[in-house]
């Protein structure tokens, strides 16, 4: 048989779209998320649709509302090599 190199599946994710698939993961509405925030739920949508950006601090609360870390958020096209991955 031949070789064969496997193709890589890549999507490019937002840091709007990282937010609203973490979210709907969870089952969590907008109001729900701004509950367990702070953030105005006009904020999430706007965070989700890339009008507003995320920033530091907001990450970090919607970090730990979403149980991940905030660079998953910041950085969702970021890439690790398997062999360095935790």
């Amino acid at each position: 048989m031949k070789e064969f190199r496997p193709a890589k599946k890549r999507v490019e994710v937002s840091v709007g779209e990282s937010v609203r698939i973490l979210r709907e993961l969870q089952e969590l509405s907008q109001s729900q998320l701004s509950a367990l925030t702070g953030i105005p739920q006009a904020t999430i949508s706007a965070i989700e649709n890339g009008r507003v950006h995320l920033g530091v601090e907001r990450s970090k609360m919607l970090a730990h509302a979403l149980r991940c870390h905030p660079a998953v958020l910041v950085f969702p096209g970021w890439e690790v090599p398997l062999d360095q991955a935790a």
